[in-house]
């Protein structure tokens, strides 16, 4: 049972609705789940880009009013906005919130030890699956960008040469698994 909990899983955020992952994987890592969430910038909301950057500048008003520097503090990464967005779903006040968020790590694009792993999608937020056909939408890293994070386009130059490198690394790993069928099945013709 705990050798099961240590276990990580590794969710490419690419096309899921942002509210519903969110309270997935608050519910996960309450439970005990060590969760990666990657590509964050690909994050969907519901609303087109207008709306959410209007709804996001209001947020960007609402501060302390004596000192800004205690108040709300407004994220603008991807990553820290899905981050936020998790830790309004836990109690992250008591010890065991502080411990979940601990099991929570979120990334921009896919960083170096998680390209090469597994990556789940959760078929309960996908967008194909929740957003109404027809409705608008826009990304985070699109928002993002909008209200004051500089790095999506070194995001898409560092991502585009992932895909190269892991289309590499999956040919030649479809060839060890094609190689290795081969030979064991020689082996099982020997035996015969």
């Amino acid at each position: 049972e705990d050798a099961k909990m240590v276990k990580t899983v590794v969710i490419d955020a690419r096309a899921h609705m942002l509210g519903r992952l969110a309270s997935i994987v608050a519910k996960q890592i309450l439970l005990g789940y060590h969760v990666v969430v990657c590509r964050a910038e690909q994050l969907t909301l519901s609303g087109g880009l207008v709306r959410q950057k209007m709804k996001y500048e209001r947020f960007l008003r609402k501060r302390m009013l004596t000192n800004p520097q205690h108040g709300p503090i407004h994220f603008r990464a991807p990553s820290r906005i899905f981050w936020r967005t998790v830790r309004g779903m836990v109690p992250h006040k008591t010890a065991r919130g502080e411990a979940a968020l601990e099991r929570m790590k979120v990334f921009e694009g896919v960083p170096a030890p998680y390209d090469k792993v597994k990556r789940m999608v959760v078929p309960d937020a996908l967008q194909p699956l929740r957003l109404q056909k027809g409705h608008k939408f826009c990304q985070l890293g699109d928002l993002s960008t909008s209200v004051g994070w500089k790095h999506q386009n070194t995001m898409k130059e560092l991502e585009e040469k992932r895909k190269v490198k892991s289309t590499a690394f999956f040919e030649a790993k479809r060839r060890m698994i094609a190689l290795r069928s081969k030979a064991i099945a020689q082996v099982e013709a020997g035996k015969a």
